[in-house]
């Protein structure tokens, strides 16, 4: 789904508003800061929405962050749908087409004030690249997961 799609502009509006509440003003440049081609089939990304009833309720995305390696961003869930596991199932989803695209790494980072969001990661199977000791203010907090390969599709040959 192209960033253009206009049922992504709650997830963008949102994301954005979370942004400048804990970081500030600035914050907003983060959605910015990559062209919204690199979320698409041809650059290695993809952006998927969850819908209910049309609706978006939760989406992310990811971006080739290397040849062998996908960098999770933009991950949300609708105000008014969290705590349902909704992120849980986006982020498995991304996983799985990360992984059906030949990537066998994903690699991510979040900010210091998304407590929610280091409980996410943590939660499902995310390696911290940082002391998890470490002061809450201490910059972004980079994550990696290695993917399992796919099975192959097809019928197996005796050799």
């Amino acid at each position: 789904m192209p960033v253009s799609d206009p049922r992504v502009a709650p997830l963008l509006r949102e994301l954005g508003h979370e942004y400048s509440t804990r970081y500030g003003s600035d914050a907003r440049t983060e959605l910015a800061r990559y062209p919204d081609e690199e979320f698409t089939a041809p650059h290695g990304g993809v952006l998927l929405l969850l819908l209910l009833g049309g609706e978006p309720v939760a989406g992310g995305a990811f971006r080739r962050y290397d040849a062998k390696t996908a960098e999770l961003k933009r991950i949300w869930t609708h105000s008014a749908h969290r705590r349902r596991g909704l992120a849980r199932r986006v982020v498995a989803e991304l996983e799985h087409e990360a992984g059906t695209r030949g990537y066998r790494r994903i690699y991510l980072t979040t900010g210091p004030r998304q407590p929610e969001a280091l409980g996410l990661y943590l939660a499902t199977g995310y390696t911290p690249l940082f002391a998890p000791q470490a002061a809450p203010e201490a910059g972004p907090l980079p994550f990696e997961k290695h993917l399992t390969p796919a099975p192959r599709t097809g019928k197996a040959t005796d050799l």
